[in-house]
Formats: structure tokens, C-alpha cells, sequence
């Protein structure tokens, strides 16, 4: 969830729950002063304290998705919800066929969308190019979810005495026909391998989707959108960092690699970032001071990135690395510990439960930062550096130790702490594998479980009480995914895709009814989509610790 968006306390909301400023208009016609006050303060409540009004809340974010073409620099513009019906994008591409058969694009070299006949070559030209471009990386997920089935052998699967990578799924047809036994001895295992087949095929459309956002959500300069609509029409380094991190894992470093210049660019001399940035580089200046989180977050998607594009070497990544590690190594108090920050709910610390010491939103991204600022000088041959911030990564684990883990592991370090998400910041692929990290993930996952299937962003969320949060969602589900909970990574998986919007975007939120209630695409839920489905393909690493 990363930014003003969600965050109480905040200016510009762009993640706070939208809706729901009712109750002024329960009390009925009184003055309108008194009214107008109400209504204010409802809307405040809604968007978790973000800040600011609910700018969302009007039919002006409800897009189900953005209408893009194959050529730089990869302009888009949304769809409006009036041409929703019936539309559709053309396979791995951009291009909206909308429901009366024509075609919506934007040709190369403009920013303006068109509308043609399907047979205009322009068409074909513009598919082509999105598709080649997803063609030169990899669209994870063609593995089949693993389910177990009687009798039936699930394709792909992987274990003792299986070698290999998992296979790519079988058609649905060909699942049910490859099934053993007399014919409809086995019809209920064989629609089991089907389902998991069609999953398959689900959660590859759904990565190609994602990258697909991403790169509409990126512009020429490096700077990663978190979304296209007002608020979100920003770039964080917390979200950029796993922009970079997706594009990487895909095989797309030259995007990565744009992300993460855009972000050294921007850094400011004593290694920190501002909130957030304009397209253009600028800060935001709302008041918001840095949040230290963001630090950690780039550190390791610089780390990651050079795991996975260790060829893609980038001549700014030493000095952007230095100055934030630096920065950060020499935040640690006394204690071990950083100091109290915003992070990804972006709300104040005067909110938290312990005002005075840091969250788990700000110690595990600084963690996982100093580690791998750590590694990554090693790799430089810069090793003074890499014992200084090896040491300040064991003081702070350390710390976490003392202050964090009798408690289980909540977002404040007291006793009866709340449970929030960003305990999954502590494990893989962040941090290395801890059953009682696992324990507390597990907890915290089912203290913020709701009806619709979705989690909230914390235990006890003050904003809207049956809203789901999909970066959250993603989270648990990255979590499973590196730490060999499979079953529950696909079943997650499956809730983000049927929960998208008719053209298959990853909205920021999802109602109480199940239908999207914030805007689409969101750029840190489509990284993080793409993040878990490698993870089910492949171990991601891990900063050493």
C-alpha cells in the first residue's frame, strides 16, 4: 500500500478507503454548515486519516483500465467506464477492442488515442510490438497450482524425485483427456488438473497484464507512477523500488534499470528521498517530511536488481547506494533501532501505539536495505563499507530480537502490539526464513481476514472496516510464495484475479461486494503480482544476512 494513499494522517490521499461520508446525511437535513462540517470529517475517517479528502470517491478514478499502443514512450489514457461493456484487450498487448468490435489505441509517436476498424494495420503494428516486447523477458505463470488430486498426477509438480522445472500447463481439454482410468472413472481428479490448468493460464494473463501496467505506469525518465488518476499520479520510491524489482524478475532490465536512474537522480545529497515525486523529478512539496522506509526499499531493489540483470551494471547504482546506506547505518540509536518514521500507511508516528520507537514498516525495509547495501558493496570490493553496514544490519536485527519478538512480531514494539502486513517484511524474500516469523505472518493474515477474502491493512483498521487493500493481499501472497506455502500463494492469487476489473487491471481496492473501489491499475500490487508468480516458478534470493 505504499503512500498517502492509505496512510492516516495524510495529505493527497491516494491509498485511503474512499466512500462511505454517510454520516452527515444520516442526521438529516440540519443546517448546512453543520452538514458540510459532518460530511468532512466522514470522509477523513474513510480514507484512514490519509490527510485529505476522498478525491476518489467520485466516478473520476472508476476506469477499468488503461487504453496503451506498442510505441515509445508508451503514453496510455483510461477508459472510460461508459465503454467498459464488452471491452477487452487484444492478447498481450494494450489495445482495447471495445464492445462494438472497434479499436481503441494510441499510435506510435502520439498521446492521443485513436479509434479504428480492426483491420487498420496500425492495429496489428501496435499488438505486435507489446507482445515482442513481454516476448523478451518471461511472463511467469504457465506453472499449475499445486493442488493434489487422486489418482492424478499433477502436471509440473515438483518434490523428492522430481527434477527439473515445473512443466507448463496442459490445456484444459488435454488435462481432462490425459486422465487415467475407465472413461469417467476419473471425471472429478481430471476437472480438478483442468481448473488448476485454467489457474495457469489465469495467472500468466494476469502477469502479462501487470508488466504491461507497469510499463504504461513508467515514464522516459524513469519516474513509476503509482496510478494515472490525481493522488496517485506521483511517483514513490517505495512503490519505484518494486517497479524495478518486477521489471527485473520479468526480464526487462532496461526498465529496471530506468527505474532505479530515475531514483539516484532524484536522491538527495544526505541519501534521502522526498515522499514522493512529479513525473518530472520534482518534489512534492505538501509538508510530509521523508520516510526512511523508502531507503531500505530502493537499497534492496538495487540488490535485487543486480541478481537478476548482474550484467546490466548501472555507474549511478554505488553513489545512490552508498549515500542512502550510509544515511541509514547512521540512523541506529544506542538501541539498535532507527528512529520513528512514516511508512507505508504514511501516517505520522504521533499515531502509532509507541510514538517513540520505530514500526515494522520502518525496521524491516531498513533491515533488508542494510543487508543488502552490504552485499552489493562486497560486490564492488568496497568492503570497509560492507562490514560498516553489516554491522548496523546486526544491530538492528538485534534489536528486532529484544524489542519485536516476544511480542510476536506487531507493528508498535509493546506488548498487545497490533498486528499489520508489514511483519511479511521480515521473511523471504527480504529477510531469511524463521518459523516464528512464519507464526506471526499467519496471525497477523488472519487478524485482518474479511468476508469478502480480502485483509485489511492492520488489525483494528480505522478506516473502512470491509474494504480490502490488494497490496496487502499481495504481500501475504509474496510471502507464501517464497516461503513454500504454495496452496495458499495460488488461492491468493486466484482472489487478486477475480477480483480485477472487466479488463483485468489490479485496482487499489476491492467493496465489500467484491467489486474494485479505488483505481486501476495500481502499479505496487501489479510489482508484487509479478514478484509471487516468479517465486512460484523459481526461488527468489535473499539478502544474506
Amino acid at each position: 500500500m505504499a503512500d498517502e494513499r492509505m496512510r492516516p494522517g495524510r495529505v493527497g490521499v491516494r491509498r485511503g478507503p474512499r466512500g462511505g461520508p454517510s454520516a452527515a446525511s444520516r442526521r438529516g437535513p440540519r443546517r448546512v454548515r453543520r452538514a458540510a462540517a459532518l460530511l468532512l470529517v466522514a470522509v477523513l475517517v474513510a480514507t484512514c486519516g490519509a490527510g485529505s479528502p476522498d478525491r476518489a470517491a467520485g466516478p473520476g478514478w472508476a476506469s477499468p483500465g488503461l487504453v496503451g499502443g506498442g510505441g515509445w514512450p508508451f503514453n496510455s489514457v483510461p477508459l472510460s467506464p461508459a465503454e467498459a461493456e464488452g471491452a477487452s484487450y487484444l492478447p498481450d498487448s494494450s489495445v482495447v477492442r471495445l464492445g462494438n468490435g472497434r479499436i481503441r489505441f494510441i499510435p506510435f509517436g502520439s498521446d492521443t488515442p485513436i479509434t479504428v476498424d480492426p483491420s487498420d494495420p496500425r492495429v496489428a503494428a501496435a499488438v505486435r510490438s507489446d507482445s515482442a516486447w513481454l516476448a523478451r523477458g518471461t511472463v511467469p505463470g504457465l506453472t499449475v497450482p499445486d493442488i493434489t488430486v487422486p489418482g492424478v498426477p499433477r502436471p509440473g509438480a515438483t518434490g523428492p524425485g522430481v527434477t527439473g522445472p515445473p512443466a507448463p500447463a496442459p490445456s484444459p481439454s488435454a488435462a481432462v483427456q490425459a486422465a487415467p482410468g475407465p472413461q469417467g472413472a476419473k471425471s472429478a481428479e481430471a476437472a480438478k488438473a483442468a481448473e488448476a490448468a485454467e489457474a495457469a493460464e489465469r495467472n500468466r494473463d494476469m502477469a502479462a497484464r501487470a508488466l504491461l501496467d507497469l510499463r504504461l505506469l513508467t515514464r522516459p525518465n524513469g519516474a513509476s507512477l503509482a496510478s494515472w488518476y490525481g493522488p496517485w499520479n506521483f511517483s514513490w520510491p517505495r512503490d519505484s523500488a518494486f517497479a524495478a524489482a518486477a521489471f527485473a524478475v520479468s526480464g526487462h532490465p532496461a526498465e529496471g534499470r530506468r527505474v532505479l536512474r530515475f531514483m539516484a537522480r532524484v536522491q538527495h545529497e544526505d541519501g534521502l528521498w522526498a515522499a514522493r515525486y512529479n513525473a518530472d523529478g520534482t518534489a512534492v512539496a505538501d509538508g510530509r517530511p521523508p520516510q526512511l522506509d523508502s531507503l531500505g526499499w530502493v537499497l534492496w531493489a538495487s540488490w535485487f536488481f543486480r541478481t537478476q540483470a548482474p550484467s546490466s551494471d548501472l555507474p549511478e547504482l554505488w553513489p545512490m547506494v552508498r549515500r542512502a546506506a550510509d544515511r541509514l547505518a547512521r540512523s541506529l540509536d544506542s538501541t539498535g533501532l532507527p528512529p520513528p518514521s512514516s511508512d507505508y500507511w504514511e501516517r505520522g508516528p504521533g499515531h502509532e501505539q509507541d510514538p517513540d520507537r520505530p514500526t515494522l514498516g520502518v525496521v524491516g525495509p531498513v533491515l533488508a536495505g542494510l543487508r543488502s547495501a552490504a552485499a552489493i558493496a562486497d560486490g564492488y570490493g568496497k568492503h570497509d563499507k560492507a562490514a560498516r553496514w553489516r554491522s548496523a544490519s546486526h544491530r538492528l536485527s538485534d534489536a528486532v530480537g529484544r524489542d519485536f519478538a516476544p511480542h510476536g512480531y506487531p507493528r508498535s514494539p509493546i506488548a498487545g502490539g497490533l498486528m499489520d502486513t508489514s511483519v511479511t517484511f521480515l521473511g523471504p524474500p527480504f529477510g531469511p526464513a524463521d518459523p516464528a516469523v512464519d507464526a506471526a505472518v499467519a496471525n497477523a493474515a488472519r487478524k485482518q481476514a474479511l468476508p469478502n477474502g480480502g485483509v485489511l491493512p492492520g488489525e483494528r483498521w480505522s478506516g473502512h472496516k470491509q474494504v480490502a487493500w490488494t497490496p496487502e493481499m499481495a504481500l501475504f501472497t509474496l510471502s507464501a510464495a517464497t516461503s513454500g506455502r504454495t496452496v495458499e500463494a495460488h488461492d491468493r492469487l486466484g482472489w487478486l484475479a477475480e477480483h480485477s476489473t472487466s479488463l483485468g487491471a489490479l485496482p487499489e481496492k476491492v467493496g465489500e461486494r467484491g467489486q474494485p473501489a479505488g483505481v486501476a491499475p495500481l502499479g505496487w500490487t501489479a510489482s508484487l503480482v509479478v514478484l509471487s508468480l516468479a517465486a512460484l516458478e523459481r526461488p527468489l534470493p535473499v539478502p544474506p544476512a
